[in-house]
């Protein structure tokens, strides 16, 4: 998979005299995700090309059909990508499964952060994934809250410690997450390969319904059918 993905990539620059360095300058691709409360429209990022293609895949091959928002978590994100939670019966805990691979990290920080309405990978958690590869299919997308200077003081001493001090929240991307807002924790330390461009309302609105103890809403909420539209 890392193979073929960085093969396309070194094809795409050899044809089009692009450097790698430029690709965020070529068309984003999009993919519509209609779900049973309204439509969310993601962006993908060029600079992730291994997740952005791999994402295009599973979305061509039907993979996210009928999945479970299965993760919602109030003023944080919403998540999916478990295929067996299609036919998961009320009540259930699900979000266990994923197909058996992994992709490297590709954290671009700080020009991608965890701002209100990003598109990021879930993997397993430092103790067991230190060079944190990201799930091979399922993400979340960011809702978070606004948070005060002193706030955000208190999380980059938390982004210090889980990255020895190598990641800094820049006076900008303070900024942001004061005024619109985002989850500021998680920088420097998941994949984020994608924005939502419309239906940001949709997902807000996922994020407030009522869930379980297992954070999974208590009346089901689907992801009807995923496509690329662009």
């Amino acid at each position: 998979m890392k193979r073929n993905a960085i093969f396309l990539l070194f094809l795409l620059t050899i044809f089009t005299g692009i450097s790698a360095q430029d690709t965020d300058s070529l068309a984003r691709r999009e993919v519509l995700l209609e779900t049973t409360m309204g439509n969310i429209r993601l962006e993908l990022y060029n600079e992730t090309p291994l997740h952005r293609d791999n994402f295009l895949k599973l979305v061509a091959e039907g993979y996210y059909d009928g999945n479970l928002w299965h993760r919602v978590i109030g003023d944080f994100m919403i998540q999916t990508g478990d295929s067996t939670s299609r036919h998961a019966e009320p009540g259930r805990s699900v979000g266990n499964y994923s197909p058996d691979y992994t992709l490297p990290a590709e954290i671009v920080f700080p020009k991608f952060f965890h701002k209100r309405g990003a598109l990021a990978a879930a993997r397993e958690g430092d103790s067991v994934n230190p060079e944190r590869e990201s799930s091979s299919a399922q993400f979340y997308i960011v809702i978070g809250k606004n948070f005060s200077e002193m706030s955000l003081d208190r999380y980059q001493e938390r982004i210090d410690k889980a990255t020895n001090g190598t990641v800094k929240l820049t006076d900008d991307i303070r900024d942001y997450y004061r005024k619109i807002g985002g989850t500021p924790w998680l920088d420097g330390q998941y994949t984020v390969f994608g924005e939502v461009v419309e239906g940001l309302d949709v997902a807000q609105k996922i994020d407030y319904v009522r869930t379980d103890d297992y954070d999974r809403p208590i009346d089901d909420v689907k992801i009807i059918r995923a496509t690329i539209v662009k």
